[in-house]
């Protein structure tokens, strides 16, 4: 007999939530921000919201589905099964979050708080998960993701960006190499490099993108293809500026080499969920074969 379909809630911490657990209780809290000149009375109601969502999310689940809650933090320990359906309560950021975790199944965004968050990822309203959910979700867009993989195999994928750098992110030495190091290296000293997605063009590498100035076409978040940037290259008699932002077709790659004490490489912005390397280790970063099935 085939179990039935599981929707598993993600929500996150809410920053209500995280000033009463430092400072203990709410008027501990709200003294805190009133000697700053904030009232609490903000981060209480968009907490309220946010619970009220979840609230109204639960209660939309089929009776005869099963059901389970995780928190952000508690992501990387959670076991996600075959017939779960995905339903993230939250903000865009939480999306890509668990993406990392899934090998297929589908993704539903609920907006916790619209209005206040894009809704590239969160496309829905709490109100509308019964009817979504009803249809388990049958219309889903293939989101193409990134993953980095180092000579020792460890593998790192994220929906957004990857980036490469120190922990720090200060100067970092490396050796850059395009199509499997057949084609161009060039040694290079700069703050990280930073390879991102069509989702990822919406955020972080739309930044780098329109700072520079780049002509550079972003890709889609359905496309295959990556774009890559090099933050603040430094050109030395040892290293140079030639290769500094580029694309990846699927069948592509970009080789970094390290040739610093330590680099990391994480994704989407969570560091402490990183690939430690190390020097002479080198990591291959390139279009994943995996896709984020979001709910249209």
């Amino acid at each position: 007999m085939s179990l039935a379909p599981r929707a598993v809630l993600v929500r996150r911490t809410t920053e209500y939530e995280e000033l009463v657990a430092r400072h203990g209780t709410h008027g501990q809290a709200a003294f805190f921000l009133a000697s700053r000149g904030r009232d609490i009375e903000e981060v209480a109601e968009r907490h309220r919201r946010a619970r009220r969502a979840l609230a109204e999310v639960t209660a939309a689940v089929p009776l005869t589905w099963r059901q389970a809650q995780v928190e952000r933090a508690d992501l990387d320990r959670f076991l996600f099964a075959p017939e779960d359906v995905v339903v993230v309560v939250g903000q865009d950021g939480l999306v890509a979050n668990v993406a990392k975790y899934l090998t297929g199944q589908p993704v539903l965004g609920i907006d916790s708080d619209p209005g206040r968050n894009p809704g590239v990822l969160v496309r829905h309203r709490p109100q509308d998960a019964a009817k979504l959910l009803s249809a388990a979700p049958a219309v889903v867009d293939e989101l193409t993701m990134v993953e980095a993989v180092t000579d020792d195999t460890q593998r790192l994928v994220a929906l957004n960006e990857i980036f490469l750098g120190t922990p720090g992110h200060q100067t970092a030495r490396y050796r850059l190499g395009l199509d499997d190091d057949g084609g161009a290296v060039e040694a290079q000293a700069s703050s990280g490099v930073l390879v991102g997605t069509g989702t990822g063009a919406t955020g972080w590498l739309r930044s780098v993108w329109q700072e520079r100035g780049s002509r550079l076409p972003l890709p889609s978040p359905t496309e295959d293809r990556l774009v890559w940037f090099v933050r603040e290259a430094w050109p030395s008699p040892a290293t140079g500026t030639t290769l500094v932002a580029g694309d990846l077709t699927a069948s592509a790659t970009l080789t970094v080499t390290v040739e610093s004490d330590r680099l990391i490489a994480f994704g989407d912005g969570i560091e402490s969920d990183a690939l430690q390397l190390t020097w002479g280790q080198s990591v291959r970063v390139g279009v994943c074969g995996q896709r984020l099935r979001l709910a249209g």
